[in-house]
């Protein structure tokens, strides 16, 4: 039975846009841009779209073969979105991206890792404990919009509201991330106490 919840939608929404944080990867899709030349930003969304909705529906199965539960992989995702968002939030980085020389851009490391990364796919199965999937895919698929049209915008945003803006979209969207955190450990940790 489909259950559509618009505040489901709206969580699971900021909470993917705040781990993707494309916005704040701006500076890293011009400098892509840079060195690939062209980036393809409908495919570079598809993708990142499809490995996620994937990894929403094959994650637990998959995690399950190797037994573990949901519970635990969303504890571990909260501490992923932990440190995620102290890097947003301190500006510092505790996870370094290797860049593939010869690769297409718009696969390696755009789609993967930097759209649909660890953050992101841990924060899916996470959230998977909590709200309904249909609500989730609503979220993954207006996330990936949002994606196409940063990327396709990304010189222009990043003209508009400069360094400073980007630098403070990250810190507001760090310290929710923060807090999503927080909620989502101490929802989850009481099924394993």
């Amino acid at each position: 039975m489909m259950s559509f919840d618009f505040k489901e939608i709206l969580t699971t929404f900021m909470v993917l846009f705040a781990v993707i944080d494309i916005v704040g990867n701006i500076p890293i899709i011009i400098d892509l841009r840079k060195k690939a030349g062209h980036i393809q930003s409908g495919k570079a969304s598809v993708i990142a779209g499809a490995i996620m909705i994937v990894f929403l529906f094959l994650g637990e199965s998959i995690l399950t073969l190797i037994g573990i539960d949901v519970h635990s992989f969303a504890i571990a995702g909260a501490f992923i979105l932990f440190f995620i968002a102290l890097e947003m939030i301190l500006g510092i980085t505790l996870y370094k991206q290797e860049e593939g020389a010869n690769m297409n851009a718009s696969v390696f490391p755009l789609a993967f890792p930097l759209i649909a990364g660890p953050g992101s796919l841990t924060t899916l199965l996470s959230l998977k404990s909590e709200f309904n999937t249909e609500n989730i895919i609503i979220a993954v698929v207006v996330n990936v919009l949002v994606i196409f049209l940063v990327l396709k915008t990304s010189s222009r945003i990043e003209r508009m509201i400069g360094q400073n803006g980007i630098n403070i979209i990250r810190k507001v969207f760090g310290v929710v991330l923060l807090a999503i955190a927080v909620k989502l450990f101490t929802s989850n940790i009481k099924f394993l106490l």
